[in-house]
């Protein structure tokens, strides 16, 4: 059927270059509180593990609900914000976050954690996206590029310490501070948010989209959770959830196609360039979600390091995407985005197949020197995905893009990292003691997880030549 217009969005006054600037930082604020969340925890993982007395592997859980959080509740964000106004979204997004995270943090068990987890995400669903739609609705599109590139740069300060933080937190206090140090930064960001945060809405909003939303979050979480049976071998569980759940997903699909405003428009699809963005980043984190938890396993399961060790092994990452995101806008402009993601998709496959090369020999100069390069091709690959499905959208259908954008980013993430985690447990022995068995899976998982990754560089063969920031 044909689609009816977007609503318009209410205008605004224009804002001056320095609000432009202030609104960057709070952005970049909340994009740091999220980062440091997300690489804390891995470094804890390990230890969150033993004081709740589950396997290192089961943690995956308590990662996977964040992230499947985000992807189901996002696609809320943009109907809210359209009708709440990005001001008051932005802020009730951040009192969430912040509460939720002292839930985490006062967890008896892995079910409370995960149920506190899954809340937090909700937090963050509101979060992120928000923050980029009121970018979107602020610079023009000569200007996205390079406005969202500053905007996450100083948000990458958060993975920079986030590891080392977790280390730590976890040898030297409590596994538990790693969540209450959101605390101080929530009520900071909530103040930054009454007094910079413009306030976007609709002219005239669209109805939710109830049974579209309530179809696509228990496919997507049947889905998840129907992956979590097959990583636990429980495969008639498997087929009883995961059959139901693609079901409902391929009935929210028909039935988004017929009506007016689907809670998450996969009309959009229909755009090239965001229909590559949006699969092109699925593929991508598919091979690398899991990467990160996987390298904490090995670190501190397979070789024993400390935790401090394991965060200092990951910073190097983060260093090389703080630093390289100064001039990513610069090399997408001047080679364009079709190049930049054939070659630097297959380059984040072969750094991943580069970690089987791992043993509890290797110097520790070559380990930060192999995660420092992958940490800079993954900077590369994020922006210039990130930014590719939004470079043909018209402003009307800016909220949307944001929404759909970040769901497929997070539903990609939770997937990756079950996939990951799939492949160990398939690669682990079934006695498998904490050393050399946890060494020689990691080596098969990251192997498999590198081919997938140089393969799904084959979707950006379908990026215009002419495509550029």
């Amino acid at each position: 059927m044909d689609q009816p217009s977007p609503p318009a969005a209410v205008e605004s006054p224009a804002l001056d270059a320095r609000a432009k600037r202030t609104l960057l930082w709070l952005i970049a604020f909340s994009f740091f509180m999220q980062m440091l969340d997300s690489t804390i925890v891995n470094t804890a993982a390990p230890s969150i593990a033993d004081a709740l007395r589950v396997s290192p592997l089961s943690i995956k859980t308590a990662l996977i609900s964040y992230t499947l959080s985000l992807a189901v509740f996002i696609p809320l964000s943009s109907w809210m914000a359209d009708r709440y106004g990005t001001r008051r979204v932005f802020w009730a997004a951040i009192a969430i976050f912040t509460a939720s995270s002292l839930a985490c943090g006062l967890a008896q068990n892995l079910p409370m954690l995960v149920i506190a987890r899954v809340v937090q995400g909700f937090g963050g669903a509101m979060m992120m996206p928000v923050g980029r739609l009121a970018i979107l609705r602020s610079f023009p599109k000569a200007e996205f590029v390079g406005a969202m590139a500053f905007a996450t740069i100083p948000g990458l300060i958060g993975p920079a310490i986030g590891p080392l933080l977790g280390g730590l937190f976890s040898t030297y206090l409590s596994w538990r501070m790693i969540f209450f140090v959101n605390l101080p930064f929530g009520l900071i960001g909530l103040w930054m948010t009454l007094r910079h945060m413009p306030d976007y809405r609709a002219a005239t909003p669209v109805p939710l989209d109830l049974a579209g939303f309530v179809l696509f979050g228990l496919g997507v979480g049947g889905v998840s959770w129907a992956l979590e049976q097959v990583i636990e071998a429980n495969y008639l569980q498997t087929a009883l959830i995961g059959v139901p759940a693609i079901v409902l997903l391929v009935v929210y699909a028909m039935r988004s196609l017929r009506i007016a405003y689907p809670i998450v428009d996969l009309n959009l699809l229909r755009v090239p360039s965001f229909r590559i963005g949006v699969n092109g980043s699925f593929t991508t984190r598919l091979g690398v979600g899991g990467v990160y938890f996987l390298l904490t396993l090995l670190f501190q399961v397979g070789f024993g390091y400390s935790p401090v060790m394991a965060g200092l092994l990951q910073t190097p990452q983060a260093l090389a995407m703080l630093s390289t995101r100064f001039f990513v806008a610069s090399i997408i402009r001047h080679l364009g985005y079709r190049r930049v993601l054939i070659v630097n998709t297959a380059l984040a496959g072969l750094m991943i197949l580069s970690f089987a090369t791992f043993s509890a020999d290797t110097p520790i100069w070559r380990i930060c020197t192999q995660v420092f390069v992958f940490g800079a091709v993954m900077s590369i690959q994020y922006t210039a995905v990130n930014t590719l499905g939004f470079v043909d959208l018209v402003p009307a259908q800016a909220s949307m893009g944001s929404s759909m954008s970040s769901t497929a980013q997070n539903l990609s993430i939770s997937f990756g990292v079950a996939f990951g985690s799939l492949l160990m447990a398939w690669f682990l022995p079934a006695d498998a003691a904490r050393g050399e068995h946890y060494i020689g899976a990691f080596r098969a998982t990251v192997t498999v997880l590198g081919i997938v990754t140089m393969l799904s560089s084959a979707v950006f063969y379908r990026v215009p030549r002419s495509a550029a920031a």
